[in-house]
């Protein structure tokens, strides 16, 4: 599709749509963003004529918003990659996500949670079997639990956002993350490792793991390579898009093999973890 050069060369609303161009765009980024980096994968998970994914892809690279990485040589095929300016659209697919599972498939409510029966709800519980994307890997080593949650803050030093307790499931991270160090053992025999997850920044997420005495990491996605990779569901609150509580246990190959979502009893999500966990082991 040829682009068409807009007059307001000052907005950058205006210049950026002249770059993504259409739907097409966004539904490329966020898969190649969730791990499908190849033509024919592309084309298949899409239906994209192979003339249009050529264009598209072609135009995006010419952007600086993909690279390619050549896997094989006879004949030549290249990994389509997000550059750091790609990464960078990652915030607006989650906005586009957010606000289609609020406005467009929910009622407009204001939630930190989902129904069992809701989109949200089948699309996490699609990912068991699906592997980390390339770029979050770093989230989990070996067996590990990620359990994912909207926001801790240190009492007095970092005040919660206004009307947090308000939010249907914002409350409980707190509770969550000292039952899971009261287990951190139990996990630890088992051979899985914890680690708690939030969009929070990573002084935020060092100063409430130091104030709770926490025995494992919390680590920050505050660039949403994990949401975005994912297509975890979240909520925005005081400016901030934040991750719906909800966990996943990740085998040695960076594969999701169990998840929690909804949360409704963040306590006793930790001991039905545990239970998956001893499972497992034997």
């Amino acid at each position: 599709m040829k682009r068409v050069d807009l007059a307001d060369a000052d907005c950058g609303i205006a210049q950026a749509v002249g770059v993504l161009g259409d739907w097409w765009t966004f539904l490329l980024i966020r898969d190649i963003a969730g791990g499908v980096t190849r033509f024919d994968a592309l084309q298949r998970a899409l239906g994209m004529s192979r003339r249009a994914l050529t264009e598209r892809l072609g135009e995006l690279v010419e952007a600086g918003v993909l690279h390619r990485r050549r896997y094989t040589d006879r004949p030549p095929r290249h990994d389509y990659l997000l550059t750091p300016k790609g990464e960078g659209l990652l915030p607006v697919l989650i906005a586009l996500q957010e606000w289609g599972d609020r406005h467009v498939m929910g009622d407009g409510t204001l939630t930190a949670t989902a129904g069992a029966e809701s989109a949200e709800s089948r699309r996490v519980h699609a990912l068991v079997g699906r592997t980390l994307p390339e770029n979050t890997r770093d989230f989990a080593d070996g067996w590990t639990v990620l359990y994912c949650f909207p926001g801790a803050f240190v009492p007095g030093a970092q005040g919660y956002p206004p009307y947090w307790t308000e939010i249907p499931g914002a409350a409980g991270c707190t509770l969550e993350s000292t039952t899971y160090a009261a287990r951190a053992d139990d996990f630890a025999a088992a051979g899985v490792r914890v680690r708690g997850v939030s969009t929070q920044r990573p002084d935020q997420l060092a100063a409430f793991a130091e104030h709770a005495g926490l025995p494992f990491p919390l680590v920050s996605d505050q660039d949403q390579r994990l949401a975005a990779g994912l297509l975890l569901p979240t909520f925005r609150a005081a400016g901030v898009d934040r991750l719906k509580r909800l966990t996943l246990l990740v085998d040695p190959a960076a594969t999701i093999r169990a998840v929690q979502f909804p949360i409704t009893d963040p306590a006793g999500s930790v001991d039905e973890m545990l239970r998956l966990v001893r499972e497992r082991a034997q």
